[in-house]
């Protein structure tokens, strides 16, 4: 139903009327014109060496100028910096096209941007779309990002021989010789920039053109715009976040492979920021750090634009490796609301269901339900509530805006062969974690089941497995319902 069709003279791309229910409405259509815009027509070439971003420019500009249609990339390797897409448009990618981002930094202007929910100045996305409607990616080819020339790499992740291949290839290598850097001004600036970042004034570009080797970008950047779609295209090798969709509403993701290795640095799959109406489907995706995750802004400023995350659908999709397998948070400061996670698959990602917030963020995290998850594989918590994320010394406060509030969760049947930890819940002393329910699940870890700060938990037929005593432990749980809650130690 949402492949893209020839239909007479125009091209139809499948949307969903998204409206905030909890079921997926009817399926509505958005044509495009039948014109096709081949970049090859335009002077780009499919050599891999050729930078090629004027000429897919022009093509995607011609494509604008003329009302819309389709601009497709043969099969062939082309060589691109930042481009811009354009409204009315496909952007499609056919079978044994690959756009490969150029390794030269200066082939990305600096741009104002969002970076971990905070407004800032980064290198312009390789594909952006801004402020546009009526927007797909399409196609079996490959978006790769050539993210190894932007990050850094910790010794201990790679085999002997992939950290020789890196150091070799240049860069500089730390004092501790675990480390290694694209650049000595990489290495060496990043407390400079972390300090620019923590100031509450608004970014100039002209402080930040010093840094211009740190401000790695998000590989495809989808920003206040509506009606969009990704169906089919490989996502590869991101510089930062693979995919970001921020500020946006009426988005549907499928049949799409999002790839990162296991230690690409800040390596997330596809975030979600402040956007709402969403269906991701049918897709899989593997990280260097979160796979799938829902965002609504950070802190202060987060809560001053309140743009919440909601009505979302996430459906048939596998995580693989990773932080967290499907995640919400940390930035939740513009609240997350009726998500629905359903039929997924998560194996060998840290995290399975990873829920989680700091003191400081506020928003209100509620209306989930989770109905049909299979784990195996998990290095840590199958399933994971925490409100003291990467600040677990954080005091208790009076309540405030600052105070995240997590509350109405529904999950079930969920299971899960292998974990560090079955399920871990460490709320907040001055607004615990409320109205969880978990029912039909079996996880089976080398620890069982931990709740602290916790209210009105209920278990209906939940066994959890544990190799080590207790199973099952409270701590501060106001209202723990237990309905034929088994739980078993060792063999």
């Amino acid at each position: 139903m949402a492949a893209i069709g020839r239909w007479g003279a125009t091209w139809a791309i499948v949307l969903l009327g998204l409206t905030g229910c909890s079921t997926i409405p009817d399926f509505r259509s958005v044509s495009f014109s039948g014109r096709k815009f081949n970049v090859s027509d335009y002077g780009a070439v499919g050599d891999g060496k050729t930078n090629c971003t004027a000429a897919i420019q022009k093509a995607i500009d011609a494509c604008a100028s003329a009302g819309g249609g389709q601009v497709v990339v043969p099969s062939g390797t082309f060589l691109t910096g930042a481009i811009n897409l354009a409204s009315n448009m496909d952007f499609h990618l056919d079978k044994g096209a690959k756009l490969l981002c150029s390794r030269n930094f200066d082939d990305y202007p600096l741009v104002y941007a969002s970076f971990l929910g905070k407004d800032t100045v980064q290198c312009a996305s390789p594909i952006t779309a801004r402020n546009l409607h009526d927007v797909s990616i399409t196609g079996p080819g490959v978006i790769d990002g050539q993210g190894e020339a932007w990050r850094t790499v910790k010794k201990s992740k790679l085999k002997p021989e992939q950290w020789d291949k890196i150091v070799q290839s240049g860069g500089v290598v730390n004092a501790k010789g675990d480390q290694w850097w694209p650049s000595r001004s990489v290495m060496e600036n990043q407390q400079a920039l972390a300090k620019l970042r923590e100031s509450n004034e608004p970014p100039r570009m002209e402080d930040y053109v010093k840094y211009r080797d740190l401000l790695r970008p998000d590989m495809v950047a989808l920003i206040h715009c509506e009606h969009l779609l990704l169906d089919g295209p490989t996502f590869r090798n991101s510089p930062f976040w693979a995919v970001q969709v921020l500020r946006c509403h009426d988005v549907v993701v499928r049949n799409c492979t999002i790839y990162n290795e296991i230690w690409a640095q800040n390596g997330d799959g596809i975030g979600f920021d402040s956007s709402r109406d969403i269906l991701m489907e049918d897709s899989t995706v593997y990280a260097g750090d979160d796979n799938v995750v829902l965002k609504s802004g950070k802190d202060e400023e987060g809560r001053k634009y309140h743009l919440a995350t909601e009505n979302v659908t996430i459906r048939r999709c596998t995580s693989t490796w990773g932080h967290g397998g499907f995640v919400l948070g940390s930035e939740t400061s513009g609240d997350i609301r009726n998500v629905h996670i359903t039929d997924c698959v998560c194996n060998g990602t840290d995290v399975g269901l990873r829920f989680k917030s700091v003191r400081g963020r506020g928003g209100v995290v509620e209306d989930i339900h989770v109905d049909g998850v299979t784990m195996s594989n998990i290095t840590t918590q199958a399933i994971l509530f925490d409100m003291f994320y990467e600040k677990a010394d954080s005091k208790p406060e009076p309540l405030s805006e600052r105070t995240p509030c997590f509350r109405d969760f529904d999950i079930r049947n969920v299971t899960c062969q292998s974990a560090g930890q079955s399920l871990w819940i460490n709320g907040l002393s001055e607004l615990p974690v409320s109205n969880l329910r978990f029912e039909n699940m079996r996880l089976a870890g080398d620890a069982g089941a931990v709740i602290s700060e916790a209210k009105d938990v209920t278990f209906k037929n939940v066994q959890i497995e544990s190799n080590t005593s207790p199973a099952f432990s409270t701590r501060n749980v106001a209202g723990l319902n237990l309905w034929d809650l088994q739980t078993k130690v060792g063999d």
